[in-house]
């Protein structure tokens, strides 16, 4: 069964940095696209940052020149590296995969930026 698990959320101060990771477990193939999701209190789950397999990236215009998406030398790992964050940065951030055409989501991590 495949298993997205997230770390490296948290609290930090606006203009801060974080670093998420995700790793992808539970199979033996590479995935197709890997991303990042956020979801704010009252609002819908929308797109950070995604990579695919050949290393081409795709970045919400919130995060542009800020967020930083990677794939890790691991197999299935992905990084997301958010510097100068803002108060409205503060959500839950969930890992996506598609591997073999499955959509999996990894439980969320919480990042809170205080102003």
């Amino acid at each position: 069964q495949v298993q997205l698990v997230e770390s490296g959320g948290g609290l930090v101060q606006a203009g801060g940095s974080l670093r998420l990771s995700c790793r992808a477990s539970g199979t033996f193939f590479s995935s197709n696209v890997m991303a990042w999701y956020r979801q704010a209190p009252g609002k819908q789950r929308e797109l950070v940052a995604s990579i695919t397999s050949d290393g081409s990236t795709n970045y919400a215009d919130s995060g542009k020149g800020r967020f930083t998406i990677t794939r890790g030398n691991a197999k299935n790992t992905v990084y997301l590296q958010m510097a100068s964050l803002k108060p409205e940065d503060t959500a839950v951030y969930f890992c996506f995969a598609t591997i073999v055409r499955q959509d999996y989501w990894g439980q969320g991590t919480q990042v809170t930026v205080s102003s």
